[in-house]
């Protein structure tokens, strides 16, 4: 996805190719240093566990040193691969970062591919130095203005506050219309993150705006996907907007309309 962006203080601005603004707020070092002692804390504990689980196992056969040994394999890949795999697997979260309502982005607004999330976890080495007081990662953090450290930067992502209530359950399509248009999107059809939101957004706030301002907002969204989905001129755009939410939401997902809530990044986003 090509976009551009703009920032104003602890703000970013995406702008999709649809011409769709999105913002996020960008986490500083304040809300992250909490996520990173919760996952620091989670990581011991599994280390832990794991540690007297395998010095018991082996220790009943006399092999003591063999079970303190895959304990200290274990802390290693826990040091290594567990902000990668979490983040890889979790949409850019880790149990710290989920907590603390974070979640790492790529610069443009996409979710983090499994390179990204790998990659940015192995570079905290670099950031942690001297020691292990992560000084290089607060200085090239204070000196950009996403409080991006080495790793972001070199891997081209950033981290954002996760919103706490993007949409409060889902607005049921009765229109006909709109009904009839979602029959009509091919079977393949899945909506973008950013397509998604634009549509829930439209749909929600529909109701208060009158039919004739909802045409004219409708055109700059429901124009190109009329073209794109090779739809006769005179086709509501109000209703494609409406039948594409009714697709993407209710009828692909088959959830239950009262259990949709959270913010579009969760599992339950339909990614394109």
């Amino acid at each position: 996805m090509v976009s551009r962006t703009a920032q104003l203080d602890t703000s970013i601005e995406i702008v999709t190719p649809e011409n769709i603004a999105f913002q996020y707020r960008v986490a500083g070092p304040f809300r992250r240093l909490p996520a990173y002692l919760i996952d620091l804390v989670v990581r011991i504990a599994i280390c832990i566990v794991v540690s007297i689980v395998l010095m018991l196992i082996f220790g009943l056969a006399g092999f003591w040193g063999m079970g303190l040994g895959l304990g200290l394999v274990a802390w290693f890949l826990l040091s290594w691969f567990y902000g990668g795999m979490f983040e890889a697997f979790w949409n850019g979260q880790t149990p710290g970062k989920r907590m603390m309502q974070i979640r790492v982005l790529s610069v443009d607004g996409q979710p983090i591919n499994a390179m990204q999330a790998v990659l940015r976890n192995v570079l905290r080495a670099v950031d942690a130095q001297p020691l292990i007081f992560y000084q290089l990662g607060l200085v090239a953090a204070t000196m950009n203005d996403r409080f991006a450290r080495l790793g972001d930067l070199a891997c081209g992502t950033m981290v954002v506050i996760e919103q706490p209530s993007w949409l409060r359950g889902m607005v049921r399509v009765n229109e006909p219309g709109a009904i009839a248009l979602a029959g009509q999107m091919p079977a393949g059809f899945q909506a973008g993150r950013s397509l998604a939101r634009a549509l829930a957004a439209y749909v929600s706030r529909r109701q208060y705006v009158p039919p004739g301002r909802r045409t004219e907002i409708a055109r700059h969204l429901g124009e190109p996907l009329r073209r794109k989905f090779d739809l006769p001129r005179g086709t509501n755009l109000d209703h494609l907007l409406c039948g594409l939410y009714h697709r993407t939401f209710i009828t692909d997902r088959n959830d239950e309309p009262d259990i949709r809530t959270g913010s579009p990044f969760q599992e339950a986003t339909i990614e394109a």
